[in-house]
């Protein structure tokens, strides 16, 4: 069955790097476009960035914006998210995402803190 499995989460410090990964499995990843989203608490679960098929065609949400880069590797069934510059305000649970046949599949999150 589809699997994503979220890593590389943690406790950094404001201005810090961390790299999220998403293994994929289950499913002929390279044939579908991954997605990253972050929720926090008492909110809603908000986009962050989403990579097609190839790493040609990227987007991300402004407040991410030359700060996040996302990128996937079809060859390892992978999607990274590195992180720089990050802020407090990115405190959140990460989720990875795709879509396939008109539903949405998840993984199980990975916590960042950004935090002094």
């Amino acid at each position: 069955q589809v699997q994503l499995v979220e890593s590389g989460g943690g406790l950094v410090q404001p201005g810090g790097s961390l790299r999220l990964a998403c293994a994929a499995s289950g499913f002929s990843f390279s044939m579908y476009a991954a997605r990253w989203y972050r929720q926090v608490p008492g909110k809603e679960r908000e986009y962050v960035a989403g990579v097609e098929r190839t790493v040609d065609s990227t987007n991300y949400a402004d407040s991410v914006k030359g700060r996040f880069t996302i990128t996937r590797d079809n060859a390892k069934n992978t999607v990274y998210l590195q992180m720089n510059s990050l802020k407090p305000e990115d405190t959140a649970v990460y989720y990875c995402n795709t879509f396939i046949v008109r539903r949405d599949y998840w993984g199980q999150g990975t916590q960042v803190t950004v935090s002094s």
